[in-house]
C-alpha cells in the first residue's frame, strides 16, 4: 500500500541535460542568420543606358511625345489614352478634334513598334496584353535630355556677334593707343579675342552633341509651360 510520500510528483519539471539550453540557443542563432542571409538588402540599381541607346530612342518624335506624357502622368496609363494625346500633339489640335484615322495610326505604331522598343530598352514597363504602360526606374536617366529640350535654346549667334563687336573694339583701341590698351600689345589683344571665340565654339559644340539628332522637339503644351 503506497503512502503519500511514495506517490510520484506529476508536475515536476524534467531535468535539463548538460548543454541542452546552449544547443537551443545556437540553433536559434543559426536560423536567424539564415533568414538574414536570404533577405534582400536593397533593390539593384538600374543599369546605365548607353548614349547610343538614348539617342536612338529620342531621335523619334513619337517616342519623345510618349515619354513626355508618361512623365507627366507619373503612373501607369492606358495605351488608348496615350495614343490620343500623342496624336493630338502631332497634329497640333485638341484631343476632341482628332479623327479616328489619326488615333488609329498612332495607336498601331505605339502598340506594334515604339512601346515594345522602349520596353526592350528597359525604359518602360509595357503590358501589351492589357494595354498598360508606365515608366521604369531607368527612365530617370533620360530626364537630363528631355528637360534640356524643354528649356529655351541658347542663341549662339548673339554670343558670336558680341565677341566680334567686342574684339573689333579692343583691337581698334589697341591700334589707336587708347589707355589702358596702349600698354598692351595688339598681338596680345588679338590672342585674347581668339581664345574667347574658341571657348564659345567649344561650348556650342558640346551643347549641340548633347541634343538628340533631330533637334529634340517637345510637345506644344510643354514648350509653353
Amino acid at each position: 500500500m503506497s503512502t503519500i510520500g511514495d506517490s510520484p510528483t506529476t508536475n515536476a519539471e524534467p531535468e535539463e541535460t548538460p548543454g541542452q539550453g546552449k544547443g537551443k540557443t545556437v540553433t536559434t542563432k543559426q536560423v536567424s542568420d539564415n533568414v538574414t542571409e536570404q533577405t534582400p538588402e536593397a533593390e539593384a540599381e538600374p543599369e546605365p543606358l548607353s548614349r547610343d541607346l538614348v539617342f536612338d530612342v529620342l531621335k523619334n518624335r513619337r517616342r519623345r511625345y510618349a515619354l513626355h506624357y508618361l512623365r507627366r502622368a507619373e503612373e501607369s496609363v492606358q495605351l488608348s489614352e496615350l495614343a490620343e494625346q500623342v496624336a493630338a500633339w502631332e497634329n497640333g489640335i485638341a484631343i476632341e478634334a482628332i479623327s479616328a484615322a489619326e488615333r488609329k495610326r498612332v495607336y498601331t505604331a505605339l502598340y506594334q513598334s515604339h512601346l515594345p522598343k522602349l520596353d526592350d530598352a528597359g525604359i518602360v514597363d509595357y503590358n501589351q496584353n492589357r494595354g498598360i504602360v508606365e515608366l521604369s526606374e531607368a527612365a530617370e536617366q533620360l530626364d537630363v535630355y528631355l528637360d534640356m529640350n524643354t528649356k529655351p535654346s541658347v542663341e549662339w549667334y548673339n554670343w558670336y556677334l558680341g565677341l566680334a563687336v567686342g574684339g573689333i573694339g579692343l583691337l581698334s583701341a589697341a591700334f589707336l593707343g587708347l589707355p589702358p590698351f596702349s600698354m598692351v600689345g595688339g598681338v596680345l589683344v588679338a590672342a585674347l579675342v581668339v581664345v574667347a571665340f574658341a571657348a564659345v565654339a567649344v561650348a556650342h559644340t558640346y551643347h549641340a552633341r548633347l541634343l538628340p539628332s533631330d533637334g529634340g522637339e517637345t510637345p506644344p503644351e510643354i514648350q509653353e509651360s
